[in-house]
């Protein structure tokens, strides 16, 4: 993603960035202060950084003898594809896995980011209104925009997309004439009049094309945006309520059917005639009797993380509706069956005087209770910060050796349709609950349910994924509330019911990221900045580093080897800025 380029960064700069806010195969760009035309490759490598120089020849962009690229965002995509291509001297291998994303250049939601012109395309002529517009980086010269338009000329049966280069000087923005401090801005003026195209053709910018995706560490600043109201009462509910209500829209759209829980046997295994579960997703009961229609229905479907990973299993959830008394035996087959060792709850057994959820485990008082084929015993039970934990042990009645120890979270202030007044205790639940189900070793899938097993265990779900995420790409990744929660609704109709519940998992971001980063401000406050800057090179079965009979004067043009001395290290501290940014050894092909 050109979002790893910073147009603005120093090599000193760029390892602070990297060190506080990025992890293990972090990377970014930025150009080269010793020679403009050239960039810097910036990679976190476990604790340390190095700089790899990207030589820009006027032709074509390579590391010095490697592969040669058209442009740089080829270039930074082969290497994070082609794991094996990138070395130390040492044969090390250099990873490039996480993007290390720059700030959003504005906050104004018709700012799309990274998104090719292709894609663009798509989402506006879906629309089908002429002249909506949006705003996307430029894929071909990093540092650029492209105003993106759906004009009224038609073409294949579709209106045609105009695209329209901004063009950044210095700290302005241009289309070529007139010169703007801000994108919002140059955007707002020509929104007033029109853009006139090199073949005279007039382009205007009615409607914008919203994005619901945003930078995780700036997700304040979208919220900001998003609590804005209109001046227009017709227009008022606007943000946070338009992306949900974009978000319902497109949940009619799903193909998926559920008639597994229409049938007949299964109606009565349902909570709610209307939540039912997919049929692509459904849990299948595997130990009921073939000859008894719907001993295989539970409403229950998996839940799989289907937007990023880091080539590890996804993780993945199962969420439910809450127990009824004729479903308890089927809840703890399929407790069985999965190996799930963690059960998350988020209601109350009864609230407003209604039955959420029939208590399918025994109070500590009784010497346990069977259920169908299993035995449930409850071996500990005690409150933390707004949540029991239970400690049960699940057993087979006919094999009473033969158990599994269940953890049991049940959370207690979590209002029916409504939202935690302070979304730190989720986050602290969550915590709890993720430690407990990392350290049990494989461990299946964590069963979510609330009562209906949509509203507060969709957002549950969707919070727990999106920290994930910045877990895994650190802070500065790019994260998309909507496009989430459309990920999880794909798997269990419904996920998510209020815009409430949507608006939480902002604000349950948000603390997260705000706590992350003063962590990492910690980190810098406690850790002398440090330069460590390493001579990189190619896959060593095309590429090698120079040894000639000059090997003493070409090293004092390089960067230090990743794994150098400590005396070179402090030899590198002392040079200037400058020093630092001279070129890497020649790369020669064998």
């Amino acid at each position: 993603m050109v979002r790893w380029f910073h147009r603005d960064l120093s090599g000193l700069e760029a390892e602070t960035l990297l060190k506080s806010r990025g992890v293990h195969g972090s990377f970014l760009v930025r150009p080269s202060k010793k020679k403009p035309e050239d960039f810097s490759l910036s990679v976190r490598v476990d604790d340390s950084v190095t700089h790899i120089r990207i030589q820009n020849t006027g032709d074509y962009y390579d590391l010095y003898g490697g592969e040669q690229f058209a442009t740089l965002p080829e270039l930074v995509e082969y290497y994070m594809v082609q794991h094996d291509s990138l070395q130390d001297t040492d044969g090390n291998l250099i990873y490039l896995k996480y993007p290390l994303n720059c700030s959003d250049p504005t906050n104004e939601r018709w700012y799309h980011g990274y998104l090719s012109g292709s894609d663009a395309e798509r989402l506006l002529q879906d629309t089908k209104e002429p002249w909506t517009f949006l705003l996307r980086e430029s894929r071909s010269n990093p540092g650029d925009f492209v105003i993106s338009v759906l004009t009224e000329e038609e073409k294949d049966g579709n209106y045609k997309v105009t695209h329209i280069k901004v063009h950044c000087q210095g700290e302005k923005y241009t289309l070529g004439d007139v010169l703007y401090d801000t994108l919002t801005d140059l955007i707002e003026d020509y929104r007033k009049k029109h853009i006139e195209e090199v073949c005279g053709t007039h382009v205007f910018l009615k409607k914008p094309y919203y994005s619901t995706r945003v930078n995780a560490a700036d997700i304040e600043n979208r919220m900001k945006e998003l609590d804005k109201k209109s001046d227009k009462e017709e227009t008022s509910k606007a943000g946070f309520w338009e992306e949900f209500d974009a978000l319902q829209k497109q949940e009619s759209k799903m193909p998926y059917e559920r008639k597994e829980g229409q049938r007949p046997e299964n109606k009565s295994k349902n909570r709610y005639k209307n939540i039912l579960p997919f049929d692509h997703t459904r849990v299948i009961l595997k130990c009921g009797d073939k000859n008894i229609p719907g001993s295989d229905y539970i409403n229950a479907n998996y839940v799989t993380n289907q937007l990023w990973g880091d080539g590890k299993p996804t993780k993945q959830f199962i969420a439910c509706q809450g127990c009824l008394a004729t479903t308890i035996e089927d809840f703890w087959e399929m407790v069985w069956q999965e190996n799930s060792h963690v059960i998350v709850m988020t209601t109350k057994e009864i609230e407003k005087g209604r039955m959420k959820c029939v208590p399918y485990w025994p109070e500590m008082t009784d010497n346990g209770k069977q259920f169908g084929r299993y035995w449930v015993e409850m071996l500990q039970e005690h409150e933390a910060q707004g949540y029991k934990v239970r400690n049960l042990r699940l057993s087979l009645t006919e094999q009473p050796d033969t158990f599994r120890k269940i953890q049991h979270y049940q959370y207690l202030t979590w209002p029916d349709h409504g939202v935690p007044s302070d979304p730190g205790g989720v986050l602290s639940f969550l915590g709890e609950v993720n430690r407990m189900q990392e350290n049990t070793p494989k461990a299946g899938p964590i069963i979510v349910h609330c009562s209906a097993g949509i509203g507060r265990t969709g957002t549950i779900i969707a919070i727990d994924l999106l920290v994930d995420m910045i877990n895994m790409k650190g802070v500065d990744t790019d994260i998309d509330v909507q496009k989430t929660i459309k990920m999880v609704r794909s798997q269990r109709s419904g996920m998510v019911q209020t815009d409430a519940q949507y608006k939480f998992i902002y604000l349950a971001i948000a603390q997260f990221i705000d706590s992350q980063k003063h962590k990492m401000k910690a980190l810098e406050n406690s850790t002398a900045a440090e330069s460590e800057y390493g001579n990189l090179g190619l896959n060593r079965s095309k590429m090698k580093v120079s040894r000639t009979a000059s090997k003493k004067k070409d090293e004092e043009k390089v960067y230090e080897n990743v794994n150098a001395r400590k005396d070179k290290k402090e030899k590198v501290a002392k040079k200037s800025s400058s020093e630092r940014e001279k070129p890497r050894a020649s790369l020669k092909k064998k």
